[in-house]
Parts: C-alpha cells; structure tokens; sequence
C-alpha cells in the first residue's frame, strides 16, 4: 500500500507544481514586458516552450510509455492547424493586454478561459453543463466584468488591456476544445508543434508589425519562461492526470491564477484596489465550484487549462 500511497502523493504535487508553474507566466511577464516588445514576447514564450519540450521528448524517447503513445499522423492536421491559428493569436493578444493592467489582475482575468471552454463545449460540440458549473459561469463573467470596468460611477469604461486579455481566453477556449480532438496521440507531440507551430507564426506577426525590439537577456529569459510556464507546466498536468485522472487534476490546476496573484503581489508590492479584492473573493468561489463539480463527476474529461 505503501508505494500506491507514494505514487498518489507524487501525482498530487505534479498536479500542484503545474498549477504553480503556469502561475509564473502572468507576473513574470510583466516584469519582461519592459525589455521585450509585447508580439515578440509572444513568439518567444511558445518558441522556448517548443525547444524545451523538444528536448525532453528526446531524453525520454526510450522511455517504455513514450513507445506506447500514438504518434500524430496526417489525419491529425486540420486540428493542428486550428490549435496553432488560435495559439498565435491568444498570446499575441494576452501580452498586448498585460501591457496595460496589473499581473494579478491578469492572472484573475485568466480565469475566463474557464467561461470560454465551457460555452464553446456547449453550443458547438453540444456538450452538457451542470447547474453547478452555470453557477461557476455566471460568477467568473461577473468578476471579469469588475476587473475590466475602470472609473467611477458617473463615467465607466471597459479597460481595452482587459478586453484583449479576455479575448485571449476566448482564444484559448476554442483551443481547449480542438486540443481534446487530439487526447488519445502523444502529448510532448502535441505540445511540440503547438510550440514551434505558434512560435514562430508570432514570430512572423511581430516581423510584419516591426514589433522585435527586445533586449539579448530578455529574449533569452523570455524563451526559458516559455519552457517552465507553459512546456513543463503541461508536462507535470499530464503526468499528475495518468494518475489522477482528469477531473482531479483540473481541480488541482485550477488553483493557478491564485498563484499568479500570490507572485505577482510579492513582485510589484501593489495595493489593490477593493474591486479587485472583492472580484478576487468571487473567483474564489466560482474556483471551487468548478473543482467540486469535477470531483464529482470525475468519470469526464474534467477542464484543463490551455497554454
């Protein structure tokens, strides 16, 4: 009993150490954002998330459950190239979008990819929701709503960085979606081509805006952020969910944007304001209602986060 007790708990804290990881990508951005232009930062983060999980995919290449994975074949390419389209759009977007607001506000605004995979998940694949996650819905829409309304009562206004950040979600929920059409090949794959794939196709954005401006170490920062933020974040999900199953794993990983906040108030030293607090405590709880329904009906698919 012993070993299967081991085996658990090292499942739980790679599930843990996803959901940290990717916390890391809000606020370390931000500082990041001040050497490198925000498209080539974009193209930097994928591009570094590819040649790390290159690397790794090579280093395991002998390993017994690398040889048992289903390769990605020519079938596969419609929804390659889907994922790849939308994973050069939402970083592009999520950077343009940091420039301008806070990183924990970011990390909480994240969040409404939740909202996004699920409403996707409805109307085009027709997938059922529960009245529980309706609840969770209503409650992330409402504290995005909080952290993209900027003035007083008198003149309020839709802050243009949340929009883009938002848009970014939005992105990433058609994604999600695409991505479980591809569950059953080999995931490094997966995340391979999705890197190199919307790496560079950023790359060739930033190129056509004139957007490279970047410093040697930023660049190089901003690659190495790519690999740990995203490449190992997704790395340490799936290993957690061959354990754990799905909807565990998701409940674990769903903690991420409340890392993002913890980083990002420990970097900036920022006060925030009662809004955010107040929107902060509402995601709290649309949090926890999107893990208790996972962890109930822990026979689906659950929801994972996207990168």
């Amino acid at each position: 009993m012993k070993p299967a007790g081991n085996k658990m708990g090292k499942a739980v804290a790679m599930a843990i150490a996803a959901a940290m990881l990717f916390g890391l990508n809000a606020p370390f951005s931000k500082l990041l954002l001040k050497q490198v232009a925000p498209e080539l930062m974009a193209a930097l983060l994928y591009i570094g998330t590819g040649l790390g999980m290159s690397v790794l995919f090579l280093a395991t290449a002998r390993n017994e459950q690398q040889i048992r994975e289903k390769n990605l074949d020519w079938a596969d390419m419609p929804w390659l190239a889907g994922m790849i389209v939308l994973d050069i759009a939402a970083p592009i977007l999520l950077m343009l979008g940091l420039s301008s607001v806070s990183a924990e506000a970011t990390s909480l605004l994240v969040n409404f990819e939740i909202v996004a995979t699920m409403l996707v998940a409805l109307i085009i694949f027709k997938e059922k929701v529960s009245l529980r996650l309706w609840v969770a819905i209503t409650l992330v829409v409402l504290a995005s709503l909080l952290l993209s309304v900027q003035g007083n009562l008198s003149s309020l206004k839709l802050s243009t960085g949340a929009l883009l950040i938002l848009g970014a979600t939005l992105c990433w929920g058609f994604e999600n979606n695409i991505t479980r059409r591809l569950s059953g090949k080999n995931p490094i794959q997966i995340v391979v081509v999705k890197g190199f794939g919307s790496g560079f196709g950023a790359l060739l954005v930033a190129f056509i805006s004139r957007q490279t401006q970047g410093t040697g170490l930023g660049i190089v920062l901003a690659m190495l952020l790519g690999f740990v933020a995203y490449g190992l974040s997704i790395y340490f999900y799936i290993r957690a969910q061959r354990e754990l199953g799905a909807a565990k794993t998701s409940a674990f990983y769903s903690t991420a944007p409340f890392f993002g906040v913890l980083i990002s108030l420990i970097l900036f030293r920022d006060l925030p304001s009662v809004q955010f607090w107040v929107a902060l405590g509402i995601m709290v709880i649309a949090t926890g209602l999107t893990a208790k329904d996972a962890l109930t009906h822990a026979s689906s698919d659950g929801i994972k986060k996207g990168i």
